[in-house]
Protein backbone atom coordinates (compact mmCIF):
# COMPACT_ATOMS: atom_id res chain seq x y z
CA UNK A 1 0.00 0.00 0.00
CA UNK A 2 2.86 2.36 0.78
CA UNK A 3 4.35 1.76 -2.66
CA UNK A 4 1.08 2.72 -4.36
CA UNK A 5 0.89 5.83 -2.16
CA UNK A 6 4.44 6.81 -3.15
CA UNK A 7 3.61 6.29 -6.84
CA UNK A 8 0.46 8.40 -6.48
CA UNK A 9 2.38 11.20 -4.75
CA UNK A 10 5.04 11.08 -7.45
CA UNK A 11 2.40 11.40 -10.17
CA UNK A 12 0.81 14.33 -8.34
CA UNK A 13 4.13 16.16 -7.98
CA UNK A 14 4.96 15.56 -11.65
CA UNK A 15 1.48 16.02 -13.02
CA UNK A 16 2.48 18.06 -16.06
CA UNK A 17 5.07 15.55 -17.21
CA UNK A 18 2.65 12.73 -16.48
CA UNK A 19 -0.08 14.34 -18.58
CA UNK A 20 2.37 14.89 -21.44
CA UNK A 21 3.24 11.21 -21.27
CA UNK A 22 -0.45 10.26 -21.26
CA UNK A 23 -1.04 12.42 -24.35
CA UNK A 24 1.92 10.80 -26.11
CA UNK A 25 0.63 7.33 -25.24
CA UNK A 26 -2.83 8.27 -26.53
CA UNK A 27 -1.28 9.53 -29.77
CA UNK A 28 0.58 6.27 -30.29
CA UNK A 29 -2.52 4.33 -29.31
CA UNK A 30 -4.62 6.22 -31.86
CA UNK A 31 -2.16 5.38 -34.64
CA UNK A 32 -2.09 1.74 -33.53
CA UNK A 33 -5.88 1.64 -33.36
CA UNK A 34 -6.13 2.85 -36.93
CA UNK A 35 -3.60 0.33 -38.17
CA UNK A 36 -5.50 -2.47 -36.41
CA UNK A 37 -8.88 -1.15 -37.54
CA UNK A 38 -10.59 -3.22 -40.25
CA UNK A 39 -11.71 -0.60 -42.75
CA UNK A 40 -14.67 -1.89 -44.79
CA UNK A 41 -16.15 0.57 -47.23
CA UNK A 42 -19.84 -0.20 -47.94
CA UNK A 43 -19.32 0.60 -51.66
CA UNK A 44 -22.82 2.07 -51.96
CA UNK A 45 -23.47 5.55 -53.36
CA UNK A 46 -25.45 6.86 -50.39
CA UNK A 47 -23.30 5.33 -47.63
CA UNK A 48 -19.71 5.81 -48.79
CA UNK A 49 -19.55 9.50 -47.88
CA UNK A 50 -21.08 9.00 -44.42
CA UNK A 51 -18.84 6.04 -43.63
CA UNK A 52 -15.62 7.65 -44.85
CA UNK A 53 -16.17 11.00 -43.12
CA UNK A 54 -17.41 9.21 -40.00
CA UNK A 55 -14.17 7.24 -39.69
CA UNK A 56 -12.22 10.44 -40.35
CA UNK A 57 -14.00 12.71 -37.84
CA UNK A 58 -15.82 10.68 -35.15
CA UNK A 59 -12.78 8.96 -33.54
CA UNK A 60 -10.89 12.31 -33.21
CA UNK A 61 -13.86 13.78 -31.35
CA UNK A 62 -13.89 10.78 -29.01
CA UNK A 63 -10.13 11.05 -28.46
CA UNK A 64 -10.45 14.79 -27.82
CA UNK A 65 -13.10 14.28 -25.16
CA UNK A 66 -11.10 11.39 -23.70
CA UNK A 67 -8.10 13.71 -23.41
CA UNK A 68 -10.20 16.04 -21.26
CA UNK A 69 -11.54 13.15 -19.19
CA UNK A 70 -8.05 11.85 -18.41
CA UNK A 71 -6.89 15.32 -17.38
CA UNK A 72 -7.32 15.83 -13.65
CA UNK A 73 -7.57 19.60 -14.06
CA UNK A 74 -10.91 19.48 -15.88
CA UNK A 75 -12.79 19.18 -12.58
CA UNK A 76 -10.71 22.02 -11.16
CA UNK A 77 -11.58 24.20 -14.18
CA UNK A 78 -15.28 23.39 -13.90
CA UNK A 79 -15.24 24.07 -10.16
CA UNK A 80 -13.47 27.41 -10.61
CA UNK A 81 -15.84 28.41 -13.42
CA UNK A 82 -19.04 27.48 -11.56
CA UNK A 83 -18.13 28.51 -8.02
CA UNK A 84 -19.85 31.57 -6.49
CA UNK A 85 -17.85 34.76 -6.70
CA UNK A 86 -17.84 35.36 -2.93
CA UNK A 87 -14.98 37.42 -1.54
CA UNK A 88 -12.57 36.31 -4.27
CA UNK A 89 -13.04 37.37 -7.87
CA UNK A 90 -12.64 35.10 -10.89
CA UNK A 91 -10.21 36.09 -13.62
CA UNK A 92 -11.43 35.01 -17.08
CA UNK A 93 -7.83 35.10 -18.36
CA UNK A 94 -6.83 32.39 -15.89
CA UNK A 95 -9.78 30.21 -16.93
CA UNK A 96 -8.87 30.68 -20.60
CA UNK A 97 -5.26 29.76 -19.88
CA UNK A 98 -6.31 26.59 -18.05
CA UNK A 99 -8.70 25.58 -20.84
CA UNK A 100 -6.14 26.26 -23.57
CA UNK A 101 -3.50 24.24 -21.73
CA UNK A 102 -5.83 21.25 -21.46
CA UNK A 103 -7.05 21.64 -25.04
CA UNK A 104 -3.49 21.65 -26.39
CA UNK A 105 -2.76 18.31 -24.73
CA UNK A 106 -6.14 16.84 -25.70
CA UNK A 107 -5.60 17.78 -29.36
CA UNK A 108 -2.50 15.61 -29.80
CA UNK A 109 -4.24 12.26 -30.25
CA UNK A 110 -6.97 13.60 -32.63
CA UNK A 111 -4.34 15.32 -34.77
CA UNK A 112 -2.38 12.07 -35.03
CA UNK A 113 -5.53 10.15 -36.02
CA UNK A 114 -6.52 12.64 -38.73
CA UNK A 115 -2.96 12.78 -40.07
CA UNK A 116 -2.59 9.01 -40.24
CA UNK A 117 -6.05 8.64 -41.81
CA UNK A 118 -5.38 11.22 -44.52
CA UNK A 119 -1.94 9.86 -45.31
CA UNK A 120 -3.37 6.35 -45.62
CA UNK A 121 -6.06 7.52 -48.04
CA UNK A 122 -8.73 4.87 -47.48
CA UNK A 123 -11.31 7.23 -46.00
CA UNK A 124 -11.02 9.81 -48.77
CA UNK A 125 -11.11 7.05 -51.39
CA UNK A 126 -14.29 5.63 -49.88
CA UNK A 127 -15.97 8.99 -49.28
CA UNK A 128 -15.31 10.67 -52.63
CA UNK A 129 -15.01 7.79 -55.08
CA UNK A 130 -18.27 8.85 -56.78
CA UNK A 131 -16.71 12.28 -57.51
CA UNK A 132 -13.85 10.95 -59.67
CA UNK A 133 -13.60 13.01 -62.90
CA UNK A 134 -14.42 10.30 -65.43
CA UNK A 135 -14.16 12.80 -68.30
CA UNK A 136 -10.49 13.34 -67.49
CA UNK A 137 -9.32 9.95 -66.20
CA UNK A 138 -11.63 7.48 -67.95
CA UNK A 139 -14.09 6.91 -70.76
CA UNK A 140 -17.24 8.96 -70.39
CA UNK A 141 -18.54 8.20 -73.88
CA UNK A 142 -20.46 5.11 -72.86
CA UNK A 143 -24.11 6.01 -73.63
CA UNK A 144 -25.59 2.91 -72.02
CA UNK A 145 -24.99 4.14 -68.44
CA UNK A 146 -27.24 6.68 -66.79
CA UNK A 147 -26.07 9.09 -64.09
CA UNK A 148 -27.35 6.85 -61.31
CA UNK A 149 -25.78 3.73 -62.75
CA UNK A 150 -22.48 5.53 -63.22
CA UNK A 151 -22.45 6.53 -59.55
CA UNK A 152 -23.28 2.95 -58.57
CA UNK A 153 -20.29 1.71 -60.56
CA UNK A 154 -17.95 4.39 -59.21
CA UNK A 155 -19.05 3.63 -55.63
CA UNK A 156 -17.46 0.18 -56.00
CA UNK A 157 -13.98 1.55 -56.70
CA UNK A 158 -12.71 0.84 -53.11
CA UNK A 159 -13.93 -2.77 -53.42
CA UNK A 160 -11.76 -4.38 -56.08
CA UNK A 161 -13.44 -7.78 -55.82
CA UNK A 162 -16.84 -6.43 -56.92
CA UNK A 163 -15.79 -3.55 -59.19
CA UNK A 164 -17.13 -4.01 -62.71
CA UNK A 165 -16.43 -0.67 -64.40
CA UNK A 166 -13.03 -1.19 -65.98
CA UNK A 167 -14.43 -0.01 -69.33
CA UNK A 168 -15.52 3.21 -67.63
CA UNK A 169 -12.36 3.93 -65.59
CA UNK A 170 -9.55 1.69 -64.41
CA UNK A 171 -9.75 0.84 -60.71
CA UNK A 172 -6.05 1.49 -60.08
CA UNK A 173 -6.21 4.88 -61.79
CA UNK A 174 -9.10 6.07 -59.61
CA UNK A 175 -7.53 4.78 -56.39
CA UNK A 176 -4.19 6.42 -57.16
CA UNK A 177 -5.93 9.70 -57.97
CA UNK A 178 -7.92 9.79 -54.74
CA UNK A 179 -5.00 8.61 -52.60
CA UNK A 180 -2.79 11.33 -54.05
CA UNK A 181 -5.34 13.97 -53.07
CA UNK A 182 -5.72 12.44 -49.60
CA UNK A 183 -1.97 12.40 -48.97
CA UNK A 184 -1.65 15.99 -50.15
CA UNK A 185 -4.39 16.98 -47.70
CA UNK A 186 -2.65 14.98 -44.96
CA UNK A 187 0.68 16.73 -45.38
CA UNK A 188 -1.03 20.11 -45.55
CA UNK A 189 -2.87 19.26 -42.33
CA UNK A 190 0.38 18.25 -40.62
CA UNK A 191 2.05 21.46 -41.78
CA UNK A 192 -0.89 23.54 -40.57
CA UNK A 193 -0.98 21.90 -37.13
CA UNK A 194 2.80 22.19 -36.72
CA UNK A 195 2.76 25.86 -37.67
CA UNK A 196 -0.16 26.54 -35.36
CA UNK A 197 1.56 24.77 -32.47
CA UNK A 198 4.72 26.78 -33.12
CA UNK A 199 2.80 30.05 -33.07
CA UNK A 200 0.93 29.15 -29.90
CA UNK A 201 3.99 27.93 -28.01
CA UNK A 202 6.52 30.56 -29.05
CA UNK A 203 4.76 33.75 -30.11
CA UNK A 204 1.98 34.00 -27.53
CA UNK A 205 4.26 34.88 -24.58
CA UNK A 206 6.03 37.53 -26.70
CA UNK A 207 2.97 39.74 -27.10
CA UNK A 208 1.40 39.46 -23.62
CA UNK A 209 4.24 38.37 -21.38
CA UNK A 210 2.91 39.98 -18.20
CA UNK A 211 -0.62 38.63 -18.70
CA UNK A 212 0.78 35.23 -19.65
CA UNK A 213 2.91 35.02 -16.50
CA UNK A 214 0.00 36.17 -14.34
CA UNK A 215 -2.39 33.60 -15.82
CA UNK A 216 0.15 30.80 -15.49
CA UNK A 217 0.96 31.75 -11.87
CA UNK A 218 -2.65 31.82 -10.71
CA UNK A 219 -3.54 28.65 -12.59
CA UNK A 220 -0.70 26.90 -10.72
CA UNK A 221 -1.92 28.49 -7.49
CA UNK A 222 -5.48 27.21 -7.97
CA UNK A 223 -4.17 23.71 -8.59
CA UNK A 224 -1.85 23.75 -5.57
CA UNK A 225 -4.49 25.33 -3.32
CA UNK A 226 -6.98 22.64 -4.22
CA UNK A 227 -4.47 19.86 -3.54
CA UNK A 228 -3.44 21.34 -0.18
CA UNK A 229 -7.09 21.85 0.79
CA UNK A 230 -7.88 18.22 -0.01
CA UNK A 231 -4.81 17.06 1.93
CA UNK A 232 -5.75 19.25 4.91
CA UNK A 233 -9.33 17.98 4.85
CA UNK A 234 -8.09 14.39 4.69
CA UNK A 235 -5.70 15.01 7.60
CA UNK A 236 -8.44 16.71 9.62
CA UNK A 237 -10.85 13.85 8.90
CA UNK A 238 -8.23 11.31 9.96
CA UNK A 239 -7.52 13.19 13.19
CA UNK A 240 -11.24 13.68 13.88
CA UNK A 241 -11.94 9.98 13.35
CA UNK A 242 -8.99 8.99 15.54
CA UNK A 243 -10.03 11.24 18.43
CA UNK A 244 -13.71 10.37 18.11
CA UNK A 245 -13.09 6.62 18.07
CA UNK A 246 -10.68 6.97 21.00
CA UNK A 247 -13.30 8.88 22.99
CA UNK A 248 -15.89 6.25 22.11
CA UNK A 249 -13.73 3.42 23.41
CA UNK A 250 -12.74 5.47 26.45
CA UNK A 251 -16.41 5.83 27.27
CA UNK A 252 -16.88 2.12 26.82
CA UNK A 253 -13.82 1.38 28.96
CA UNK A 254 -15.09 3.75 31.65
CA UNK A 255 -18.38 1.86 31.82
CA UNK A 256 -16.53 -1.46 31.92
CA UNK A 257 -14.15 -0.15 34.61
CA UNK A 258 -17.08 1.03 36.69
CA UNK A 259 -18.63 -2.41 36.42
CA UNK A 260 -15.42 -4.40 37.11
CA UNK A 261 -13.48 -1.86 39.20
CA UNK A 262 -10.59 -1.52 36.71
CA UNK A 263 -8.94 1.89 36.23
CA UNK A 264 -9.27 3.27 32.65
CA UNK A 265 -6.17 3.55 30.52
CA UNK A 266 -4.54 6.86 29.70
CA UNK A 267 -4.97 8.55 26.34
CA UNK A 268 -2.18 7.61 23.90
CA UNK A 269 0.24 10.29 22.83
CA UNK A 270 -0.67 10.02 19.12
CA UNK A 271 -4.32 10.74 19.91
CA UNK A 272 -3.27 13.89 21.73
CA UNK A 273 -1.27 14.95 18.70
CA UNK A 274 -4.28 14.24 16.51
CA UNK A 275 -6.44 16.45 18.73
CA UNK A 276 -4.05 19.35 18.12
CA UNK A 277 -4.58 19.03 14.36
CA UNK A 278 -8.31 19.61 14.63
CA UNK A 279 -7.73 23.41 14.77
CA UNK A 280 -10.77 23.94 16.97
CA UNK A 281 -13.24 22.26 14.58
CA UNK A 282 -14.53 19.39 16.69
CA UNK A 283 -18.13 18.83 15.57
CA UNK A 284 -19.97 18.01 12.36
CA UNK A 285 -21.94 21.25 12.12
CA UNK A 286 -18.87 23.48 12.39
CA UNK A 287 -17.07 21.43 9.74
CA UNK A 288 -20.03 21.67 7.38
CA UNK A 289 -20.13 25.42 7.93
CA UNK A 290 -16.43 25.71 7.16
CA UNK A 291 -16.76 23.69 3.95
CA UNK A 292 -19.76 25.75 2.79
CA UNK A 293 -17.91 28.97 3.56
CA UNK A 294 -14.89 27.77 1.55
CA UNK A 295 -17.11 26.99 -1.45
CA UNK A 296 -19.48 29.96 -1.36
CA UNK A 297 -17.19 32.79 -0.30
CA UNK A 298 -13.53 31.96 -0.57
CA UNK A 299 -11.43 34.39 1.46
CA UNK A 300 -9.52 37.04 -0.49
CA UNK A 301 -5.91 36.33 -1.38
CA UNK A 302 -4.28 38.58 1.19
CA UNK A 303 -1.88 37.35 3.84
CA UNK A 304 -2.04 39.01 7.26
CA UNK A 305 1.51 38.83 8.55
CA UNK A 306 2.04 39.35 12.30
CA UNK A 307 3.89 42.50 13.38
CA UNK A 308 7.53 42.02 14.34
CA UNK A 309 8.18 42.69 18.05
CA UNK A 310 10.82 45.21 19.11
CA UNK A 311 12.56 46.16 22.34
CA UNK A 312 10.28 49.12 23.14
CA UNK A 313 7.12 47.61 21.66
CA UNK A 314 7.34 49.78 18.53
CA UNK A 315 7.55 48.15 15.09
CA UNK A 316 6.68 48.94 11.51
CA UNK A 317 7.32 52.70 11.52
CA UNK A 318 10.34 54.31 9.95
CA UNK A 319 13.60 52.68 8.95
CA UNK A 320 16.44 51.40 11.13
CA UNK A 321 19.55 53.59 11.34
CA UNK A 322 21.96 53.03 8.52
CA UNK A 323 25.09 53.87 10.57
CA UNK A 324 26.17 52.19 13.82
CA UNK A 325 26.06 54.34 16.94
CA UNK A 326 29.22 56.16 17.96
CA UNK A 327 31.28 54.50 20.71
CA UNK A 328 31.10 55.85 24.23
CA UNK A 329 33.77 58.18 25.57
CA UNK A 330 35.27 55.61 27.94
CA UNK A 331 35.65 53.08 25.10
CA UNK A 332 37.36 55.66 22.87
CA UNK A 333 39.81 56.56 25.63
CA UNK A 334 40.65 52.89 26.23
CA UNK A 335 41.42 52.25 22.56
CA UNK A 336 43.62 55.41 22.40
CA UNK A 337 45.68 54.17 25.31
CA UNK A 338 46.16 50.79 23.73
Amino acid sequence: MDKFRMIFQFLQSNQESFMNGICGIMALASAQMYSAFDFNCPCLPRYNLAYGLGILLVPPIILFLLGFVLNNNISMLAEEWRRPRGQRGKDPAVLRYMFCSMAQRAMIAPVVWVSVTLLDGKCITCAFCTSVPVETLGNASNPSLSQGEMKRVLARIPCKEIYDGQELIANEVAIRYLRCISQALGWCFVLLMTTLAFLVRSLRPCFTQAAFLKSRYWSHYIDIERKLFDETCAEHAKSFAKVYIQQFFEGMSTDIAAAHCHPPRKTPVDVGEAAEKLLGITDQGTMNTALKSWHRSKPPLHLHLPALPSANGWAGEGQPPTHPPAPRKETATYYSRV
